[in-house]
């Protein structure tokens, strides 16, 4: 089995190698794609002279458009997609190839990074969520690839994607949590507050839920961050 690794960036110079090195240990045979939408920072330069020579694609059009480029960009199965400052656990590869046929996707578990009082606090709200079969694209979500192109891959939306998608892949067929946990950061989140960012989570999923113009919502996401 070989799983396909798509890794969105905008501007992650800084995080890329990291995440490239972190791959190029970690067990299992990964096919890892860059798929890059517009970084100004020299972000794709670093990755394709990064020794794990992954595949980098450019793809302007949002983070929806870069993620199904990587897709398309790729043969392996599953496809994994993984943010640039989140890394998987040991496990991962074994974890993957473990599943059953008949799961079409899922995530891993999830720990915020740092140890301190504020990351606890939000992995335990993130554990919460996932109960209920809300995650989000930090949690290193996964995919069949027939159950990817059934969906018809991420839409063309201003903000939410990952969450949209999420919630059709939960309808398609059973899914699974795998063990981990994968680690991500707590950076974005951190100077807003552990209060306000549980607040901006409800309050933002439940208005994309209901209706409430995407266009509107990122604007109000800016903002929040």
């Amino acid at each position: 089995m070989k799983v396909a690794v798509v890794i969105p960036t905008f501007d992650e110079a800084e995080e890329v190698p990291r995440v490239l090195d972190h791959l190029a240990v970690l067990p299992g045979e990964w096919e890892v794609v860059v798929a890059d939408g517009g970084s100004r920072d020299g972000t794709v330069d670093v990755a394709r002279s990064h020794p794990l020579a992954p595949r980098v694609i450019e793809r302007r059009g949002g983070r929806a458009a870069q993620l199904n480029a990587g897709v398309a960009a790729s043969t392996g199965d599953p496809v994994l997609f993984l943010h640039a400052d989140s890394r998987l656990p040991a496990g991962a590869f074994a974890a993957l190839a473990g599943t059953g046929r008949e799961v079409v996707g899922g995530n891993f578990a999830l720990r915020f990074d740092g140890g301190d009082r504020f990351s606890r606090v939000l992995g335990g709200f993130y554990r919460f969520q996932r109960r209920f079969g809300f995650y989000y694209g930090d949690s290193s979500v996964w995919v069949r690839r027939a159950a990817f192109e059934r969906l018809g891959g991420y839409r063309a939306v201003p903000i939410m994607d990952d969450y949209d998608f999420v919630r059709r892949l939960e309808k398609s067929g059973p899914t699974a949590c795998l063990p981990g946990p994968a680690t991500t950061s707590a950076r974005r989140w951190k100077r807003i507050g552990i209060v306000r960012t549980m607040l901006s989570w409800w309050v933002i999923r439940w208005m994309f839920i209901v209706g409430y113009p995407p266009e509107k919502l990122a604007r109000m996401y800016r903002h929040v961050r």
